[in-house]
């Protein structure tokens, strides 16, 4: 099991993330903007500048999967958002429907 302070940052940055993106998205449109005009370069280096005071865990690259179950940061199965130690506990135990050991 992770760490309880461990999962509520997680959850923090998560909560920042939602906050920031719309945020985001819109400077990131701007630095990705192919027009070369003084105004557009002037443009540019403000929404740079602004990226740059933004809380850098608003970032969505900061967010890391963890486990629904323990909080585990390793060995995370995207399809289950389990890690793949509890999958496999709950597979065994029958938990998980459609999903058996498999032997040939």
């Amino acid at each position: 099991m992770a760490k309880e302070s461990m999962k509520a940052r997680e959850r923090k940055r998560e909560r920042m993330v939602a906050r920031d993106a719309v945020k985001r998205a819109a400077l990131t449109k701007i630095l990705k903007s192919s027009d070369t005009s003084d105004e557009a370069v002037q443009a540019k280096w403000e929404a740079m500048m602004a990226i740059q005071k933004m809380p850098a865990n608003g970032s969505k690259v900061r967010v890391h999967n963890r486990c629904g179950l323990t909080g585990r940061p390793r060995g995370y199965m995207r399809q289950f958002g389990i890690s793949r130690v509890t999958f496999r506990e709950m597979a065994l135990d029958g938990k998980i429907p459609g999903v058996k050991k498999a032997s040939w």
